[in-house]
């Protein structure tokens, strides 16, 4: 598979690791979602993010998901390997990039503050995982608290030659995306690969600023690449009108705390996972949510004939 670059395109799905209902790797589950993702379109697949429960793997498990998700996939696959410590983070990727994985997805750890702490940060990641590794930056001040100013990103793309990608997860963000790509054309920085998560959200508007596709783990990637494709293609109101379908499933999906919950509820509903199990600590949908989601199901039914899959 190529290696990650600067002018990645597309929808890079978030993909949730499958757990059975005792907690282990579900790895019938995880070969299923591969080629759920695969007939769905996507143009690549981030494993081991924070959707993937990463910090509830151990280093072996995780390396057996790289090692098996890269063997299977027809399409690059990028590998998170935030760590707090450099260490743990060199030999992930070594053992993701041997594995064959096209790059590695790093995100900030919380205690940055100041823009030169997370300049330093990301120039001792890159040195850690070396030159060659290509890695995509995480930036979701909503989680991670750091907050990375366009600036600030246009320094880390300048010094660090393997970073040609931004996770792009800022809200609001819209102007970020503006503001960097102004950068780019007036060649005030290298170009930067911008895919967007926040469960695609704001995908409608981010494309049109000059988002190059989505990265993030709604239960319907086949939505994400039809907007990502009609945006591309000029059909601005094809693009607006089927996110507007599915915008009351995308907002329950992206409620804080019980998010991960909902999507493996509705790709268990999709015949995609044997279960909806998180790895404990885990939050559950009680029987009131779950009867919620499948009324937007119903609903979304009525203009995505996809959604009759989970009914």
């Amino acid at each position: 598979m190529p290696a990650l670059s600067r002018h990645a395109k597309g929808v890079y799905s978030i993909a949730p690791t499958p757990f059975t209902d005792r907690g282990s790797v579900d790895h019938a589950s995880l070969d299923r979602l591969v080629d759920f993702y695969a007939a769905a379109g996507v143009d690549g697949l981030t494993i081991l993010g924070q959707l993937g429960e990463a910090p509830k793997l151990d280093a072996a498990e995780a390396r057996d998901i790289v090692t098996r998700v890269t063997a299977r996939a027809p399409f690059p696959i990028v590998v998170g390997v935030s760590s707090p410590g450099f260490a743990a983070m060199r030999s992930l990727t070594g053992a993701a990039m041997d594995a064959g994985a096209a790059g590695v997805m790093i995100a900030p750890p919380p205690t940055l503050r100041t823009d030169d702490q997370i300049v330093t940060y990301y120039a001792g990641a890159a040195e850690a995982i070396g030159d060659e590794v290509p890695f995509a930056i995480q930036d979701y001040p909503l989680t991670f608290t750091v907050q990375m100013s366009p600036a600030v990103i246009r320094r880390i793309a300048t010094d660090n030659p393997g970073c040609v990608m931004v996770k792009h997860e800022d809200w609001p963000g819209l102007e970020k995306i503006s503001t960097l790509r102004g950068f780019d054309r007036d060649g005030e920085m290298p170009r930067l690969s911008i895919l967007c998560g926040n469960g695609g959200l704001f995908l409608d508007f981010e494309t049109e600023r000059g988002a190059d596709g989505a990265m993030t783990g709604y239960c319907f990637p086949e939505m994400l690449v039809d907007i990502v494709r009609r945006s591309a293609a000029n059909e601005r109101e094809a693009a607006h009108d089927l996110f507007d379908a599915h915008l009351p499933l995308l907002r329950y999906e992206q409620q804080p705390g019980v998010g991960l919950a909902v999507r493996k509820y509705v790709l268990h509903r999709r015949g995609v996972l044997g279960s909806a199990a998180q790895r404990a600590p885990a939050t559950h949908l009680t029987p009131t949510a779950r009867a919620e989601i499948d009324y937007l199901l119903a609903r979304l039914a009525r203009h995505d004939v996809r959604a009759k899959l989970a009914g």
